[in-house]
């Protein structure tokens, strides 16, 4: 008995720490594709968690991004957790097909999900932590009956498609309900925050109750993107 509370606690405590540690995710989508490579060095080097990367299809939003040649191109030489958040019609598809390719966490849009816990247990089976993402428009409640399923929830704070645009306010409000609805409910559930991430609000997310930073352009279109998420590592922590 004594055994099993020592290796329970030990679990406990090791899950809060991972809770409490913020991650810094700097997506792709904003680097430069001439120099792909340097690019995934760079965030190797650098104090950042994972590397975020958006998969886009032209019909779900109005973009077109990585395909899997460059998906597998990336994932060679990737030394840090591959979160890929797609924003694709009909996921289910491909489910197998990025697991394949390295994903770590797989992220898939709500409102392209028909059957969402049929995808989410896809996800899971082919070994992949999995997640769920939320456009601005799109309520927290939406979640209450499949938040204990879920690893990851990315809440849009920009309209998904483009990198580069104002962060909407009301992203703070989503962020509280979530984290309210996580603790009640008990969930492992991570949160994560993607689109117009800055060291002015970062904080503030994180306050809320936010877990995981995607950084774009603050990240890559900074004079010095490794000291830029080092200071937003800092800001965070």
């Amino acid at each position: 008995m004594r055994v099993f509370l020592f290796l329970y606690c030990t679990f406990a405590a090791q899950t809060q720490l991972l809770k409490m540690n913020k991650r810094i995710a700097p997506s792709i989508l904003a680097a430069d594709f001439g120099n792909l490579q340097r690019d995934v060095e760079m965030v190797n080097h650098s104090e950042a968690d994972w590397f975020h990367i958006d998969i886009m299809d032209g019909v779900f939003v109005p973009n077109i991004s990585f395909g899997m040649p460059v998906l597998k191109a990336i994932a060679t030489h990737a030394k840090k957790t591959i979160d890929v958040h797609l924003m694709i019609v009909d996921p289910d598809r491909y489910v197998k097909t990025f697991a394949d390719l390295g994903a770590d966490v797989l992220t898939v849009h709500y409102e392209a999900c028909t059957h969402l816990h049929r995808t989410i247990q896809a996800i899971k089976a082919n070994g992949m932590k999995a997640g769920v993402a939320l456009n601005p428009h799109t309520p927290i409640t939406v979640l209450e009956d499949i938040i204990q399923d879920l690893d990851l929830v990315c809440i849009m704070s920009v309209n998904p498609g483009f990198g580069g645009q104002s962060f909407i306010e009301n992203t703070y409000k989503k962020v509280t309900q979530l984290k309210t609805l996580i603790e009640k409910t008990s969930a492992p559930t991570l949160i994560e925050i993607d689109g117009g991430v800055t060291n002015k609000n970062g904080k503030a997310l994180v306050d809320a109750g936010a877990d995981v930073l995607v950084a774009g352009s603050f990240v890559f279109k900074s004079e010095n993107p490794t000291e830029t998420i080092a200071d937003l590592k800092s800001i965070c922590n």
